[in-house]
């Protein structure tokens, strides 16, 4: 996708759909719940720190964006079961 506006407009909004999931995830609590939060942490360090590395390795914003958007589309399938 060449327009890294629209992109990121599409991020925001699929982005919203996997809080609403989390927070659903966590609000029935219990060990499941504790593990989620654990693995949400985790997930979000380690995309940024791709994302620093395709920007230093002279990756382009349009990469950084489509690899945002493809671990958003795995949490909702992941958690929407």
């Amino acid at each position: 996708m060449s327009n890294t506006f629209y992109a990121a407009f599409l991020l925001a909004i699929e982005a919203q759909k996997v809080i609403e999931l989390w927070l659903v995830r966590i609000a029935w609590g219990g060990a499941e719940a504790q593990a989620e939060m654990i693995s949400m942490v985790g997930e979000k360090v380690v995309a940024a720190m791709e994302a620093a590395n395709t920007l230093l390795a002279g990756g382009s914003q349009d990469e950084v964006v489509a690899r945002y958007r493809e671990l958003v589309a795995a949490n909702t399938r992941r958690l929407s079961t």
